[in-house]
């Protein structure tokens, strides 16, 4: 990548992790501290800590539509400004609504489509995937220092202290956005990086997507109703206070990383994906099956938690790839788009049906609801197709090669490693779904009159 592409991907890489960051460290730490808000019930509890995923799900596809017509910039810094608001809402507040009410507003700065669409502004079509790249890296680096994080950082400034520091990096965001970013030469909709309306339809018909976007629905959901009551059995079975429990988190998320390494190795370098994917999903309902039976005996809560993070790690790293290889090449952004909204929904599912689950019938019931959505989950996953390897490569079109866009495009089709091809003559771009082994790049760009 070129030095301003680095600045680009890395400046708006931390404007994803300030927000991140702030947001994570809450998981470890917020059912015990969520106890002595007024009005305060499990339930209550687990939808204060999921509602900004119900929030950041509805609106992260209309605040990338809208930063189309109105600038990238301006809408970043609209929802870190209501980002920061929810947080200091939240901080403020010492009742369970209260809370709800700020954690919402928090959700309301969607701005995760609107920092992908500007990575694409700001990179050529040859180095936007390595730009997502250091995008991608940063956002699953924070999630794993967040939690490590939330506790020791708890200790000092207390939950209420973390929603300060939120607000506190929601400006931090803001300068970077504003001094640190880079300003597009031009604005305009890269179907490899935001939804098109028109094209959801045919993701939504689109079979083996659905099965990925309920995949991370059902992580995200299980992800946070686990935190309404891993905390708790920390403290009962291990005798460690919330505040210490890093010392047990950091040791498991080492051991998760260890184990994910080689396993996407081999499901990318020996094309094994599905048996590794339909692995870790088994290994899920493994966790959440130790959980249920086991989770009062130091031995098997302590496994669990080590089984669980290495298949949730293993599945993060690899359904975004999954979606990119089953999604139509003309859209990409569509597929990962309707998939992070889905991500985040299930967030909110989690951390309502946890906190009903937690009212009604203990720890027990919630992993209990866990289990069953880990089951069901492998029922889908067990019946995938087999992932087809397949990425995507766009190719610019010169402009007297723009006109007959079918006949380009039957003609790249018979490139060697080209799979599909999608030429939109108004965008000049060809949009390739290529087998990188067998790619002819050199013939493809030929066909294709670019320089």
């Amino acid at each position: 990548m070129e030095r301003q592409e680095l600045r680009a991907a890395g400046s708006l890489a931390a404007v994803f992790s300030v927000r991140l960051l702030g947001l994570f460290m809450i998981y470890p730490v917020f059912a015990a501290y969520a106890h002595s808000l007024s009005g305060a019930n499990p339930y209550l509890i687990g939808e204060a800590l999921g509602i900004y995923g119900l929030t950041q799900g509805m609106l992260q596809i209309p605040f990338g539509l809208l930063s189309d017509k109105v600038g990238r910039k301006v809408m970043i810094i609209l929802g870190l400004i209501l980002f920061g608001i929810g947080s200091a809402v939240a901080a403020l507040s010492t009742s369970v609504d209260g809370v709800i009410i700020g954690r919402a507003l928090q959700g309301g700065g969607a701005v995760g489509s609107v920092i992908l669409a500007l990575v694409a502004d700001l990179t050529a079509e040859e180095n936007r995937t390595k730009a997502m790249a250091v995008v991608g890296i940063t956002l699953g680096a924070s999630f794993m220092i967040a939690l490590v994080a939330g506790p020791i950082v708890a200790s000092f400034i207390g939950v209420s202290g973390i929603f300060w520091l939120m607000a506190g990096l929601a400006l931090v965001g803001i300068a970077i956005t504003r001094f640190a970013v880079p300003n597009p030469g031009r604005v305009r909709v890269h179907r490899d990086a935001e939804a098109v309306p028109a094209l959801i339809g045919a993701v939504l018909r689109n079979k083996e997507l659905l099965r990925l976007d309920f995949g991370v629905f059902a992580l995200h959901a299980m992800l946070t109703a686990s935190f309404l009551a891993v905390p708790g059995l920390l403290h009962a079975t291990l005798k460690v206070p919330v505040h210490d429990q890093w010392t047990v988190y950091l040791p498991v998320l080492l051991v998760s990383v260890a184990v994910m390494v080689p396993a996407l190795i081999v499901a990318e370098r020996y094309r094994r994906m599905k048996s590794i994917f339909v692995g870790a999903v088994a290994a899920l309902v493994v966790s959440q099956m130790m959980l249920f039976f086991g989770a009062r005996n130091l031995f098997a809560l302590l496994g669990a938690l080590v089984v669980f993070f290495s298949a949730f790690n293993v599945m993060e790293a690899s359904l975004p790839s999954l979606v990119t290889k089953a999604a139509p090449p003309d859209a990409k952004g569509t597929a990962v788009g309707l998939y992070s909204s889905l991500q985040f929904l299930g967030i909110f599912v989690g951390g309502a049906g946890g906190g009903f689950a937690l009212q009604h019938g203990g720890s027990a019931e919630v992993f209990a609801l866990t289990a069953a959505i880990a089951l069901i989950w492998l029922l889908a996953a067990a019946t995938m197709a087999q992932p087809s390897y397949l990425t995507t490569r766009l190719v610019p079109i010169a402009d007297g090669l723009a006109g007959d866009a079918a006949s380009l495009a039957a003609r790249l089709r018979q490139v060697p490693g080209v799979a599909e091809a999608v030429v939109i003559a108004e965008e000049k771009l060809a949009y390739l779904k290529v087998d990188a082994r067998a790619y002819n790049a050199a013939m493809a760009e030929s066909l294709a009159g670019s320089p």
